[in-house]
């Protein structure tokens, strides 16, 4: 269809659509439109059917998108871990559920949408041209035929038309916005008194019973997450620098294939006179800076001496030194003034060029060309690259071998040992600890805690290494017994019972406040500081305070009216008893110039909410019957 209908299109199609969408299309709608396989059946969805092959495709997109990321340290234990399958049928089941009401709402896509589409994407094009044979191409190597890949692009065009279709449902008036943005920027001044837990310590007794009873109430606290210990053979290609052997001939010929790896950049001796204008600068103070820099450019180039004027006027911090930058080379400095710069002749000088730092004036000197190096200025260099080539190959070789002859189910320290190698073995560590010798990575700890007990990784390459990894040993986790945290127990109820005697002071203190009593003179006859938060949104923290919601969200609802809660508030081990002061209302001016951002905003959070109800509304009337369940 697509290609029949590309040919009436003139060429020099402009790019308006980014290649992210390819991705989305691949992923999200599942990728093709599978062609039915007889007997091949999944679910069903308000009968209309899911095929194996369909399944199995969106499946398969997955778990490659899966396998890129982890890269290096994949296990097929991670499709458990992120119920690939499970998800692949629930994507298509959406797909289904939104297919089938966009088309009993009357919304359907062309055609003419899908070829306009897949003219506009950017990977498709050549010179900005759409290219049927890079089209083909990319298809085939995705292993995709025109017709899946035009399936699929169709689906995507009916989603975002049923997100525009709900979107229209959605009514944003201007009270809404007033709400959301005084929500967001109105700003309240509390004060407060602190009670600190430390005052209370050894003025209540300890009692057995109570210390039992505190900790069944909060045995979860103690809990010990779950640990693992495991084994690892590691091939290090360093070990093989001295078994790397290499010719004349392979240096040479490395030498002529990468000429740019041995070329010295282009060099610029530069001079620059700088005019600072903030980047929150106004017009007028841009426009001042601007004046400033085209009279000293005048004085440069009727042949003033640049250096003199750069000690005179730059406000940048080489003007002591006459601009004078030394030689530099491309990526050192900001991109306008890189780019002006690397134009300019030896001698020439510029005018004024913006960056973040303001305006310059930039004068090269001396420019010294990229040449490339001779082969025996770079042989050593190029020995080195190859040899740490060629020992990466022979350690991943060696590693491989030893993977392939491996017997199942054998422990990896014995295997190691009949092979002259040895295997280091870890204390028990916790999933959210650095792997003992191994250090700080998610992905790798992902792999690792998705191998059951006894069972042994693939090769797994880590920081220019080679692993074989087995797990040793899994501690479940659990709850210890008292008798195994016996010193922890008794500091924690100890602090747990000053906490409790500090709260109750503090909420009599509450209510004597609320019964009349004044706030200097209370917290005078009782040795308290008073202190204040400042104003504040709900936003930030609760400066002096900490990170807290309860009190976040009762200090906002307090008022000349009302000045005290209901309730004192825990915040970093100290009781506070807070009180109201005063409130800044939002300004009207700044609110017209956000209105739109803010609009915008509540639009896209609104429209995610509603579509997300929207679906599941769909899946809860929807005869949904799975024919083939997904393990």
């Amino acid at each position: 269809m697509f290609i029949t209908l590309m040919r009436r299109h003139t060429k020099g199609i402009m790019i308006k659509v980014m290649i992210g969408l390819i991705a989305v299309v691949f992923i999200f709608w599942g990728v093709y439109a599978i062609r039915e396989t007889p007997g091949a059946k999944i679910a069903y969805v308000n009968g209309d059917l899911i095929t194996g092959q369909e399944y199995e495709a969106v499946y398969r997109e997955m778990l490659d998108a899966l396998q890129r990321q982890y890269k290096e340290y994949w296990n097929d234990n991670l499709i458990k871990v992120f119920q690939l399958r499970q998800r692949a049928l629930e994507s298509l089941i959406n797909k289904r559920l939104i297919g089938q009401e966009a088309e009993r709402v009357g919304l359907k896509v062309t055609d003419d949408e899908v070829s306009n589409a897949i003219l506009a994407y950017p990977a498709f094009q050549v010179n900005g041209e759409f290219d049927e044979g890079r089209y083909r191409s990319l298809l085939r190597h995705n292993r995709m035929e025109p017709a899946d890949f035009e399936s699929g692009i169709k689906s995507e065009l009916l989603g975002q038309k049923i997100h525009h279709f709900i979107k229209c449902f959605i009514p944003i008036i201007d009270t809404e916005i007033i709400d959301y943005y005084t929500y967001q920027k109105e700003k309240i001044n509390i004060g407060f008194v602190s009670f600190n837990p430390r005052n209370f310590k050894g003025k209540t007794k300890v009692k057995q019973d109570e210390r039992e009873a505190y900790f069944k109430e909060n045995k979860e606290k103690y809990r010990i997450p779950a640990q693992i210990k495991i084994a690892y053979l590691t091939l290090d290609p360093s070990d093989f620098v001295d078994k790397a052997t290499i010719v004349d001939q392979e240096i040479s010929d490395f030498y002529e294939l990468n000429p740019e790896r041995f070329k010295d950049p282009k060099q610029i001796k530069a001079r620059h006179i700088l005019f600072k204008v903030s980047p929150n600068a106004s017009k007028s103070e841009v426009g001042e800076a601007i004046e400033r820099a085209i009279a000293v450019l005048k004085k440069a180039r009727v042949g003033e001496d640049f250096a003199a004027l750069a000690r005179k006027y730059s406000q940048g911090p080489t003007a002591s030194k006459g601009g004078d930058l030394g030689y530099i080379t491309r990526g050192q400095m900001p991109k306008p003034f890189e780019e002006r710069a690397f134009s300019l002749k030896a001698g020439e000088i510029s005018g004024p060029v913006r960056t973040q730092f303001g305006w310059h004036i930039i004068k090269v000197d001396d420019i010294k060309d990229g040449a490339i190096k001779t082969l025996p200025e770079v042989r050593d260099q190029i020995v080195t690259t190859l040899k740490k080539d060629i020992s990466s190959d022979m350690a991943h070789e060696r590693i491989l071998t030893l993977m392939d002859q491996m017997p199942y189910n054998i422990n990896l320290a014995t295997y190691a040992a009949q092979h002259g190698l040895m295997v280091t073995e870890s204390d028990f560590f916790q999933k959210d600890a650095p792997i003992p010798g191994l250090g700080e990575d998610e992905r790798l700890k992902k792999s690792i805690y998705s191998l059951d007990k006894g069972e042994i990784s693939e090769v797994v390459e880590h920081k220019g290494k080679f692993y074989i990894i087995q797990v040793v040993d899994i501690k479940d986790s659990h709850i210890p017994k008292i008798s195994e945290i016996s010193d922890k127990l008794n500091k924690d109820f100890i602090d747990h019972l000053s906490l409790v005697a500090a709260k109750k002071e503090a909420e009599g203190y509450l209510e004597k406040l609320k019964g009349g009593a004044d706030w200097l003179e209370l917290a005078k006859k009782k040795g308290l500081n008073i202190d204040e938060t400042g104003f504040f949104t709900r936003e930030k923290d609760t400066p002096k305070i900490g990170y807290s919601t309860l009190i976040s969200e009762a200090a906002f609802s307090l008022s000349s009216q009302k000045r005290y809660p209901d309730q004192v508030f825990e915040v970093n081990k100290k009781v506070y008893v807070i009180r109201w002061l005063d409130r800044e209302e939002i300004n009207m001016k700044d609110f017209d110039k956000e209105k739109k951002a803010f609009k915008q905003a509540l639009l896209s959070t609104k429209e995610r909410r509603i579509f997300n109800a929207w679906l599941q509304s769909l899946k809860g009337k929807a005869d949904i019957k799975i024919v083939t369940p997904i393990e």
